[in-house]
């Protein structure tokens, strides 16, 4: 697949070459991306975000693929979110052995390649310049913004690449700026097939590429065009092809998404505050770790009014490329060439699926449960809206920029202050989480602490909660097995059937929980009810119950 040079750029100003403007931006736009990735692998030598309980499902899963043990088509202990990462990070398992840096540095490629998407998008739809300031924001992590980047825990790592790259190919097909052509119609189909698989959050920047692609490049599609599309789609549905053709009804993909999406929706206020209000700001990267303060909820106000704007300018601009009258001869010798108003229309039509790609996005998170009963991390829903970050500025940019004879000053001072108040919003979040990365890492130094008191104590076999149990048995490359147990005493989520087993079939074992917590006091109570010895032992973050003898628990 070629890209030729031949974006569809604005008006240059007089006396700048269109083309070392554009190159000049990429140098920018380069140096930018390239600290935006060095942040990011900073942050993962240093433990950056902390791993959980889920990313160590995905770290188990990609060494049975590298072991070659087991070869899931999901993560353990579900039947959605395809386990994409787990095999990127199997192969670097089998050089390296299991680790968190070789877990996560597939996900770090990926971002480098969101970036370079991107800029490349940009650029297209709207300005070389405006791309580099797109890039330098998305350089910037906040501590949400990581998690979503970083962390191998389904999906989240994968799917701004993916959104951004189908949009890409849409806008590149229907500008003409590819030479071979069927790869490019292949790869869209590939990569719209696996985000089946993989996780269904994209799917509405699936289909707004697909329906840009149809409008810019339809007349492709009845020939060569359309054979490769269908190849790449049928490579890509494999895998959730094979798995609804096997798996039982109540496991196949409608019926395991219709059950994600029970629950009460609760109250439409809680649900618009943390959906929209809320969960605008903290999604996209303006707020503390796990937190937002009152002031930094304004992005949640004017956020959706941008994209509502965004798409007021698309739609007017788009009216304006309309064919003229028949009998109006005067208005087609005023209009541009048609080679001119079919690149206008392609990227009018891509601002538009960016915007319309980001208002379902939220309309459909604003809408769900999730959003109002737990909006701090339920947040990562909005992840893909960074792919629309774009299409948010814009207006914002456009103002900036607009010459004095075209907007009031009052306007034009709105639109700097606008992107000052982005651009410092998204640098605060970024440097709280810089200041607190101690504490944050905090609970990963309790773990590695955990792992060497069970060694010393000897204990191989142990009960836990679910938050507890996988990373344990991941970090120790599977030599401890857990079983999961929830605060009534019975058994938990237990995401392999295999390590609740060695526990059960085991001769010591012991019960490791949180220091102070509900569960760890119903343990004690109950290992005191039973008469047995036990000996107690406290580390830093954990209670460690261990009596002389078995102790059966009503975990079933």
């Amino acid at each position: 697949m070629v890209i030729t040079d031949r974006p569809a750029r604005d008006p240059v100003p007089s006396g700048v070459p269109d083309r070392r403007r554009t190159v000049s931006a990429g140098r920018t736009a380069l140096v930018l991306g390239a600290l935006g990735v060095a942040y990011r692998a900073a942050a993962l030598l240093a433990g950056l975000p902390p791993t959980n309980s889920d990313e160590a499902v995905t770290g188990l899963v990609a060494t049975h693929v590298a072991q070659a043990r087991e070869f899931p088509l999901f993560f353990y202990g579900q039947h959605y979110m395809g386990a994409l990462e787990a095999y990127l990070a199997a192969g670097l398992f089998a050089l390296t052995g299991p680790g968190l840096v070789a877990l996560r540095l597939p996900n770090l490629v990926l971002y480098a390649l969101f970036l370079v998407l991107m800029w490349q998008l940009t650029r297209r739809l709207y300005h070389p310049w405006f791309a580099t300031a797109v890039v330098g924001l998305l350089a910037l992590g906040s501590d949400r913004i990581l998690k979503n980047q970083l962390i191998a825990a389904g999906g989240y790592p994968e799917m701004n690449p993916a959104g951004a790259l189908l949009v890409l190919l849409a806008v590149l097909l229907g500008l003409g700026a590819v030479r071979r052509r069927a790869p490019a119609f292949a790869a869209f189909g590939l990569v719209a097939g696996l985000t089946l698989w993989d996780d269904w959050l994209v799917l509405p920047y699936v289909a707004a590429a697909g329906l840009l692609l149809l409008a810019g490049a339809g007349r492709d599609l009845a020939g060569r065009g359309g054979a490769a599309l269908a190849a790449g789609l049928a490579v890509g549905l494999l895998p959730i092809v094979a798995h609804n053709l096997t798996a039982a009804p109540e496991h196949r993909s409608l019926a395991a998404y219709r059950q994600l999406g029970g629950g009460t929706p609760g109250d439409w206020t809680d649900r618009l505050h943390g959906g929209v209000l809320f969960g605008l700001p903290m999604g996209t990267g303006f707020c503390a770790p796990s937190r937002c303060a009152d002031w930094q909820l304004w992005w949640g106000a004017v956020a959706p009014l941008l994209l509502l704007l965004a798409g007021l300018l698309a739609l007017r601009a788009l009216w304006g490329l309309r064919p003229a009258p028949a009998g109006d001869a005067a208005i087609r010798t005023a209009l541009p060439d048609d080679a001119a108003i079919r690149t206008a229309r392609i990227r009018q039509g891509g601002r538009l699926a960016l915007v319309g790609a980001a208002a379902v996005s939220l309309a459909a998170y604003a809408g769900s449960a999730a959003a109002g009963t737990t909006p701090v991390e339920s947040s990562r829903y909005l992840s893909c809206l960074l792919v629309s970050l774009p299409a948010l500025l814009w207006p914002l940019w456009s103002a900036a920029r607009a010459h004095p004879g075209r907007l009031p000053a009052g306007l034009r001072r709105l639109g700097r202050a606008g992107l000052a108040a982005v651009a410092g919003s998204a640098l605060l979040a970024t440097g709280t989480l810089v200041t607190e990365a101690d504490d944050l890492t905090r609970a990963d130094d309790r773990r590695h602490d955990l792992v060497a008191a069970l060694d010393r104590l000897g204990i191989r076999h142990f009960y836990t909660d679910y938050w507890t149990c996988y990373p344990i048995v991941f970090a120790s490359r599977e030599r401890l097995a857990c079983g999961v147990i929830r605060d009534d005493l019975r058994a938990g989520w237990d995401r392999h059937p295999a390590y609740p087993a060695r526990v059960a079939g085991a001769d010591r074992v012991a019960y490791v929980l949180p220091a102070g917590t509900a569960l760890s006091r119903a343990v004690a109570d109950w290992l005191a009810v039973s008469g047995t010895p036990v000996t107690r032992t406290t580390v830093p973050g954990y209670d460690i119950h261990l009596p002389a003898a078995p102790v059966g628990l009503p975990l079933r």
